[in-house]
């Protein structure tokens, strides 16, 4: 019998398998809900993800299409889920993984069809909304929401760096970023995927306040986690520069394990295997927070500005079409 539903967003991107593998063969009994943003069976992602399912006999799940770039493909998912709970078709929610991300980097700045910046939708608004539409379903009592964070959100954390990620004075710029300078587009692109990340972490505290003044949610916790960096990920395959494909491929993929004594870097399996345990509270169990590598770290100075978190939290509200009916929890 299952013991909860894991839902998990990005399930066929290196991370994403990584942690469904774990999930299979250390929590058999769940069911997990997988979304890719293509179901396709010519898709050779989602074809990886079949093949990592099927060593598993006993494995249950269900895969389901879910473009994290659409605000209606989110409302259309959340409401299925939310009728299966509802109807004791799935069980309660354990786990709501957000683990897909977008960024734009080599591309110059792209908007959804939403028109939003891909990287802000994407990693955080989408997320937002997804999360608020599914409490409802989730276990009250120990339920767990896992955001993804990264080094990128703490200014001078990553090497990759050009221009820091400073929350905007116009809020407004984080949705609808202007136009890149010519010659700016690598930096302006790395720099709106930090603040979609440090927007991540804002959300994730923003959150755990408010479940903890909720009688009936204060059991669910909220952890931001930095998986740290994983080289052998292929999101430096495409979009990127052709220096940062060649560093992770020939320099940091090889020397990773003698560089992880000097940087956070990790194989995915590892990364992977952690998020499991730390997503269904194997790790730090009842307790919210922020978490590199899954050890209790700070996040950057400005994730603490709880100003900004309820300024961001009002926006994302108004940005993601969420209403009071759409959510059990308060989001005025």
């Amino acid at each position: 019998m299952s013991t909860g539903t894991i839902v998990l967003t990005g399930a066929n991107g290196t991370l994403g398998l990584a942690y469904v593998k774990a999930v299979l063969k250390d929590f058999q009994g769940h069911h997990a809900v997988l979304t890719v943003r293509n179901e396709d069976p010519s898709d050779v992602n989602t074809t990886k993800l079949k093949e990592t399912i099927a060593a598993f006999p006993d494995a249950q799940y269900s895969i389901y299409t879910l473009d994290l770039a659409s605000l209606d493909s989110v409302r259309s998912f959340a409401s299925t889920i939310t009728g299966k709970v509802a109807s004791g078709e799935l069980p309660a929610i354990s786990t709501i993984m957000c683990n897909a991300f977008a960024w734009s980097i080599t591309n110059g700045l792209q908007l959804t069809g939403d028109g939003y910046e891909l990287s802000f939708q994407v990693n955080h608004l989408s997320h937002f909304a997804l999360v608020l539409q599914l409490l409802g379903s989730i276990d009250k009592s120990n339920g767990r929401i896992v955001v993804l964070s990264s080094d990128s959100h703490y200014p001078r954390k990553n090497a990759l760096e050009q221009f820091p990620p400073v929350f905007p004075e116009d809020i407004e710029k984080l949705a609808k970023p202007e136009k890149d300078v010519s010659g700016e587009e690598v930096g302006r692109g790395f720099q709106r995927y930090g603040l979609s990340k440090l927007c991540v972490v804002m959300f994730a505290y923003e959150l755990a306040r408010r479940l903890r003044e909720n009688s009936d949610l204060r059991g669910v916790t909220v952890v931001a986690s930095d998986p740290g960096g994983i080289p052998d990920s292929r999101a430096m395959a495409e979009g990127v520069p052709k220096l940062w494909g060649m560093m992770m491929k020939y320099v940091l993929n090889p020397l990773q394990p003698v560089l992880k004594y000097a940087a956070p870097l990790r194989k995915s399996a590892e990364a992977g295997r952690d998020l499991a345990h730390l997503s269904l509270g194997r790790i730090h169990p009842g307790k919210s927070g922020y978490y590199t590598m899954m050890k209790i770290d700070k996040s950057s100075p400005e994730s603490y500005e709880e100003e900004k978190w309820r300024l961001l939290w009002k926006k994302s509200v108004e940005w993601s079409g969420i209403k009071p009916t759409d959510t059990i929890l308060l989001v005025d």
